[in-house]
């Protein structure tokens, strides 16, 4: 059993949270605002970092619950020695008030509320949808050529010149081509929370965040 112990705090920089998608709410003017809905936490402390043994202060939040069988017996280990049943996503975060380290145990579980409130503004980091090989005109906007006169055939989207011939004999760093599109890790700063479900663990965030529907996120402020 997962132990939990029951005394709100607020020391947290983040919690872990899952993309269930988006919707969107009306304001106190009437107004309907897009918004993404994430299901935040609950997320459980399993492990807890000082600069004395490990050089620096942090602690890592588990969430998500997964069958034991899937998991190897040192991860195993990691999770009976704080008690907390197996999870799957593992967050560690660094960023938390100094003043509050004695207050923090192993297996502590931290809720949705204990973090954010409502109107606050928070980041969101996940990563953004892959989109595979993608054409210059995808993957960074380029206008392509635009003409189909003036002699030119079948280059509307073609990447064009990408240097000049014997100077300097080579394609600069950095140079706009083809190539793998999406799946980076991406943050999503300021974005203000409209609406929070304490009961359900919903957090209504406005705007969008990367990623596809029940990939992980990370919410910081």
């Amino acid at each position: 059993m997962t132990k939990k112990i029951g005394h709100k705090f607020n020391i947290m920089s983040g919690i872990i949270g899952k993309k269930l998608g988006m919707t969107n709410v009306f304001d106190a003017k009437g107004k309907s605002v897009g918004c993404t809905v994430i299901e935040a936490g609950p997320c459980f402390v399993t492990q807890i970092k000082n600069r004395d043994t490990d050089g620096y202060r942090s602690i890592q939040l588990a969430y998500d619950d997964i069958n034991p069988k899937s998991l190897n017996k040192s991860s195993k280990g990691h999770f009976e020695k704080s008690k907390v049943t197996p999870k799957r996503k593992l967050i560690e975060f660094r960023n938390f008030r100094k003043e509050f380290d004695e207050k923090v145990k192993l297996g502590m579980e931290i809720n949705l509320t204990d973090v954010f409130n409502e109107n606050e503004f928070l980041d969101v980091t996940s990563v953004s949808k892959g989109k595979g090989f993608q054409g210059v005109v995808k993957r960074h906007n380029f206008g392509g050529v635009g003409q189909n006169t003036h002699g030119q055939h079948n280059r509307n989207r073609a990447p064009g010149s990408i240097g000049a011939g014997s100077t300097p004999s080579r394609v600069f760093k950095g140079m706009r081509m083809a190539g793998r599109t999406g799946g980076n890790k991406v943050t999503i700063q300021n974005l203000k929370i409209l609406k929070i479900d304490k009961k359900e663990n919903l957090i209504y965030v406005g705007g969008s965040v990367p990623g596809a529907k029940n990939s992980y996120v990370v919410l910081s402020n």
